[in-house]
C-alpha cells in the first residue's frame, strides 16, 4: 500500500509540475523589445565622419502585439555609454527603430545618437537595453571583429 500511494503521489507531482511548464505564457520568454541588430564596424576607414558613425548602429523590434512606448528607456554598452529615449518613442507591433551613432533629425523609425565618437567596439561589447524603470528587457554580445554587424 504504500509503494502505491508514493507511486500515485510522484506520479501526480510529475504531472503538475509537467502542466505548470506547459501553462506558462509563451510570450513571457521573447523580450517585448528585441535588440535583432548591431551593426559595430561602419564600413570604409573609421574617420569619425557623421557618415560613418551613422554607419554604426543598433536595430530594436517590437516582438509583441501591442505599440510600447519607449520614453526613458536606455540602450548603452559596457564602458557605459548611454542613450536615453526622450519623449513619447512609439513602437508599434512588428516594427523596428534604428539608432545610429552620429547626428541627424530624428524620426519614427530612425533615432540618433548624437555622438562624435564611435560607441561599439569591433572586439567584442555588448548592447543592453533597459526600460523606464532599469530592468534589464534585452541584451546582445559579440566578441570578435567579424563581418562588422552581429544578429540577435
Amino acid at each position: 500500500m504504500t509503494r502505491r500511494l508514493i507511486g500515485f503521489v510522484s506520479a501526480f507531482v510529475v504531472a503538475m509540475g509537467g502542466a505548470l511548464v506547459v501553462a506558462a505564457p509563451a510570450q513571457a520568454a521573447t523580450p517585448a523589445i528585441e535588440i535583432t541588430k548591431v551593426y559595430y564596424d561602419s564600413p570604409g576607414v573609421d574617420n569619425r565622419s557623421n557618415a560613418s558613425l551613422n554607419a554604426e548602429y543598433v536595430k530594436l523590434t517590437n516582438r509583441r502585439a501591442r505599440t510600447i512606448n519607449l520614453k526613458n528607456w536606455t540602450l548603452r554598452d559596457k564602458a557605459n555609454h548611454v542613450y536615453k529615449f526622450t519623449g513619447n518613442v512609439k513602437l508599434a507591433k512588428g516594427k523596428s527603430l534604428v539608432i545610429r551613432t552620429g547626428k541627424g533629425t530624428n524620426t519614427a523609425s530612425t533615432r540618433y545618437w548624437g555622438s562624435g565618437n564611435y560607441v561599439w567596439n569591433n572586439t567584442g561589447d555588448t548592447a543592453y537595453l533597459r526600460n523606464a524603470s532599469g530592468k534589464l528587457i534585452d541584451k546582445c554580445a559579440w566578441t570578435k571583429k567579424g563581418k562588422g554587424y552581429t544578429t540577435c
